[in-house]
């Protein structure tokens, strides 16, 4: 597994085994490859400083922030998705996290002082690898009210997105945060939309050869992006008996000198919840793409084999720049009745209701019933599981709120991809990327007229003409259906697993779900996805053995 980590200053701390490490007092460590630029150090006087991830910074930035008095000063306009970490001639350890997510950060206290790292799977060698029995009952009920203060492993700290963490030795770990978003112009917030994805992209194109997925919109802008450096892979995916339509047709008009394209064509056992020859490796939480998991290592592995090392998707332009309509309740409050309207009737016809339902709650302040009237907990998870608290009730806290929890999930999809010596990145989980989305109004994000208005004015002009005037976007649907009727008895079994073992679900009114599903009746992919997703992650978390840690004391590594 690929992570990284240390330890706050002190006298006895721990180190796993195997690890290499970037300095040595006090211990900060990488475990794993790290390719291309994801992983740069610099040193300047008695400051060290290092940065983990993906990041448009060059050196001469790098030392920069190593200098400075205001560390998240200086990082905060930096494309990418990363971690910095300074140790001072003070004494001080410093962290800042990434403030979209996409780079998690954990802590924990052990008796020797405080242990952080990039995995909460890893950590949790220090603390007897348990789940945390609170966050996976939210997870199943609602993975997005997960509760701010825990991980899937107990003990196992997160550190908040854009907080900065303070290390001291003999002292508490104290935690701030450092971001924060601001409200910007239109125009302005559209400039650094485009300014992000630019540099963010091109941050990680350090490999020789780089894969992108190339499908919707939101791909298709990060091949775009990438194509202006050639020798770029596109890759898109079609079933195993289509020729055209969907993304199939809209992957055509795209051409680039320096670009080769590729057709994966998905076969009858490589539908989801297909039993793959790639065992399910283990992650942090559950990954997106667990039920995925055959196709999408064949996917990698086709990459890798045409020369790619690095594998760019469009992940996360959904959640940025289609949002639902959260901003209904703001137009109620300010009295913008015809715009309320507008959008109340564009949203209903989408999920054909009647739209006076939802003009009332959002005059009534209520976001809950204005995005989902119908919504309800699994009926296969247990009353007594179901926790976790709604965030704030404002647009731009939403989508915020969205995004890292989104981001947060796709990490261990990364941690998929590590497996297989892929380097997975989500552009659009990027930190300055959400700053410049945030920062718009939340009715300038939404159009019911307009396809992802925000991203079109950004960069509609680096996609050929065809790309500008979509309007939809493929799905999978149909796919995850055959290939649950195809594995549905394999799938009836998980029903009486480790969840059930736990006596968090009911594994009858699950197997009822499980079949409704198969058959395309009534199915709750977003309720019914996280418990399967979760037991295959339970699963693949049973036999791992445990991280072996020493004690490093002064320099020198002693037996633990």
């Amino acid at each position: 597994m690929r992570w990284f980590g240390g330890c706050a200053p002190g006298r006895h701390l721990m180190v796993p085994r195997g690890a290499r490490l970037i300095w040595n007092d006090p211990p900060v460590w990488v475990m794993g490859g790290w390719p291309g630029r994801t992983l740069r150090v610099v040193t300047d006087q008695q400051t060290q400083l290092a940065l983990f991830g993906a990041c448009s910074a060059d050196d001469s930035d790098l030392l920069r922030a190593a200098r400075s008095r205001d560390l998240a000063t200086v990082c905060s306009g930096w494309a990418g998705s990363f971690v910095v970490a300074r140790h001072t001639g003070t004494g001080l350890l410093e962290l800042l996290s990434d403030a979209a997510g996409g780079c998690p950060l954990y802590l924990v206290e052990t008796p020797g002082g405080t242990v952080w790292g990039s995995s909460s799977l890893a950590l949790s060698s220090l603390t007897r690898r348990r789940v945390d029995r609170l966050w996976l009952t939210s997870y199943l009920a609602n993975k997005l009210l997960l509760p701010a203060d825990r991980s899937a492993w107990a003990d196992v700290l997160p550190v908040p997105p854009g907080h900065r963490v303070v290390l001291a030795a003999g002292r508490a770990a104290t935690v701030t945060a450092w971001w924060s978003h601001a409200r910007r112009p239109y125009g302005h917030a559209v400039a650094l939309v485009r300014r992000s994805l630019l540099d963010g992209v091109e941050a990680r194109l350090g490999a020789s050869r780089v894969s992108v997925d190339l499908a919707g919109m939101d791909s298709t802008t990060i091949a775009a992006i990438a194509a202006r450096r050639g020798n770029l892979l596109t890759m898109t995916v079609r079933p195993e008996d289509r020729e055209e339509g969907g993304d199939v047709d809209y992957a055509r008009e795209f051409a680039r000198r320096g670009t080769t394209h590729a057709w994966l064509s998905m076969t009858t056992d490589q539908l989801p919840f297909s039993r793959s020859p790639d065992q399910l490796p283990p992650s942090d939480e559950p990954a997106p793409s667990s039920a995925s998991w055959t196709f999408f290592s064949a996917q990698l592995r086709a990459a890798r084999d045409a020369g790619s090392t690095c594998h760019l998707t469009g992940d996360g332009g959904d959640n940025l720049f289609l949002p639902p309509p959260w901003h209904l309740t703001v137009l109620a409050r300010r009295g913008r009745m015809v715009r309320l309207w507008r959008d109340a009737h564009g949203w209903a016809r989408l999920r054909s209701i009647s739209p006076w339902g939802i003009v009332v709650a959002a005059a009534q302040g209520d976001i809950q019933r204005v995005i989902q009237p119908w919504s309800a907990p699994p009926t296969w998870v247990l009353e007594s599981a179901i926790t976790g608290t709604a965030p704030e009730a404002d647009p731009d806290a939403l989508l915020i709120h969205e995004v890292r929890n989104v981001a947060r999930a796709a990490h261990a999809d990364r941690q998929l991809a590590d497996e297989l010596e892929m380097d997975l990145h989500n552009p659009y989980f990027d930190g300055l990327l959400l700053d410049a989305v945030a920062s718009a109004r939340p009715w300038h994000r939404y159009s019911t007229r307009r396809y992802k208005p925000m991203l079109a004015d950004a960069t509609g002009d680096l996609l050929p003409f065809r790309h500008r005037r979509r309007v939809t976007k493929g799905t999978f649907a149909g796919d995850f259906h055959s290939g649950l009727r195809l594995n549905l008895q394999r799938i009836l079994r998980l029903a009486d697993g480790h969840l059930a073992g736990l006596g968090l679900i009911e594994p009858l009114h699950l197997r009822s779900a499980i079949r409704r599903a198969a058959l395309g009746v009534d199915a709750m992919w977003a309720s019914l996805m996280p418990t399967l997703d979760a037991e295959m992650w339970l699963e693949a978390t049973q036999h791992l053995p445990e991280i072996s840690w020493t004690t490093h004391s002064r320099g020198r590594f002693l037996s633990a």
